[in-house]
């Protein structure tokens, strides 16, 4: 049975094929060469005992926005070192945060990387979004005396499964948290069986969005631009969601000539495959950091970051990508936040409660099929009041679920942070 023994002594004995991992992985893409030191626990060294926040990616990132305000506002002197691990997630953060916060990027979890990361840090506090349940860091952060909370905490039936496995290597990780704040009560026992020792059900702070007032100012200059089009946007595509979203577009497109999709993949990296389908289907498309003129075109093709509530709030439609492939889909709420009609997909499996919440307040619509998604984007296009209702039930819902990210500051409150 693999313990956290076997796993350190593996993940020692390999960590010269991680740093050659690394320098390759940096050659081919760019983005993950910068900072690439980090990744082993390298650093500056801090005396400040930073409020650690670890958010691996876009979404992850973009939820933890809440709560670095939350936490800047209650201890104004103690500083926010946030991590992630994808060069977008840093992106996000560096584009929304800037300065207000210490970013790095979080280290492989050997061992060595571990503790020479703990030890240039020294956080008096580790907060982890959401599903990172690392064995070493776990171990660490235990024997460094220093609090880890699960925070928002989820998993999948698949991830459960997967951790089920190993439950010798992952049952004393949990152990060993200080809590997990659990999305839901299904989520709350599935780390129970995992071997969680302190689990409290505090339900989602991703409805804790601030007011997007920077989305809706951008949105309204969009909606100038494109002047009486409509606009779908299916935001955070993932490959096969574009094909599905060309066939659709170009059935929709006998009856509205002018219907304007607004296509975004979940990763930027990806448009140069997502620009030869919209050739070899003979679509014309803008690119969003190179073209400026629309208005001719059918599809806009956003291979920019941080950009999406922005398209959102210039929407008529909305779709949610990862969620007509087997990914697990994305937060519908940055749209729900916008007033907007939503339709996901059948694979929703990352945000099961908030999908179940929408659909049990008729504020999302899932599609099983791109047939099913064609015909309500029909429906909307042909009766827009509808559309136009359907995006006040989401707001309303958004508003309705609010006050997790309280019940998070008062859970941090019994912890001495001083």
């Amino acid at each position: 049975m693999m313990n956290r023994r076997i796993y350190a002594g593996l993940l020692g004995l390999f960590s010269p094929f991680l740093l050659i991992f690394t320098l390759w992985r940096g050659w081919r893409r760019p983005p993950y060469r910068e900072r690439w030191r980090e990744r082993f626990g390298w650093g500056e060294m801090h005396q400040d005992r930073p409020l650690w926040i670890h958010a691996v990616s876009v979404g992850e990132a973009i939820a933890a926005i809440p709560l670095v305000h939350a936490l800047q506002k209650r201890y104004p002197d103690i500083p926010i070192l946030l991590t992630s691990t994808t060069p977008t997630g840093a992106a996000i953060i560096a584009q929304r945060l800037g300065s207000a916060v210490r970013q790095h990027y979080m280290p492989y979890d050997t061992s060595v990387a571990v503790r020479r990361f703990l030890k240039h840090q020294q956080p008096r506090l580790c907060l982890i979004m959401e599903t990172e349940i690392w064995p070493n860091l776990c171990y660490w952060t235990a024997r460094f005396s220093i609090p880890l909370l699960l925070i928002n905490a989820r998993l999948s039936p698949r991830s459960l499964r997967g951790y089920g496995r190993f439950s010798g290597l992952f049952r004393p990780a949990l152990a060993s948290m200080t809590a997990v704040a659990a999305q839901s009560p299904e989520d709350a026992e599935a780390f129970k069986s995992l071997g969680a020792s302190r689990v409290l059900v505090i339900e989602n702070i991703k409805y804790d969005l601030p007011e997007p007032v920077d989305a809706l100012g951008k949105g309204r200059i969009w909606r100038q631009h494109l002047a009486t089009r409509q606009v779908w946007v299916f935001a955070s595509t993932h490959a096969g969601e574009e094909k599905i979203a060309i066939a659709v577009l170009e059935h929709l497109r006998v009856h509205w000539p002018h219907l304007l999709l607004v296509l975004i993949p979940r990763h930027p990296s990806r448009c140069d495959a997502v620009e030869a389908e919209l050739q070899a289907a003979g679509i014309g498309f803008a690119l969003r950091s190179r073209d400026v003129e629309v208005e001719s075109k059918n599809v806009l093709l956003v291979d920019t970051l941080g950009e999406v509530m922005d398209f959102y709030a210039a929407a008529d439609l909305v779709t949610v990508g990862g969620s007509f492939v087997p990914v697990g889909g994305h937060n519908p709420l940055e749209a729900a936040v916008l007033s907007c009609p939503i339709i996901f997909g059948p694979h929703m499996e990352n945000f099961r409660s908030i999908s179940r919440d929408m659909l049990t307040a008729e504020a999302a619509v899932q599609a099983d099929d791109a047939e099913a998604l064609e015909a309500r984007l029909e429906h909307w296009l042909r009766q827009p009041e509808d559309a136009q209702e359907q995006g006040k039930r989401a707001l309303a819902l958004v508003q309705k679920q609010r006050g997790s990210l309280e019940k998070v500051m008062q859970l941090l409150e019994e912890l001495d942070l001083s």
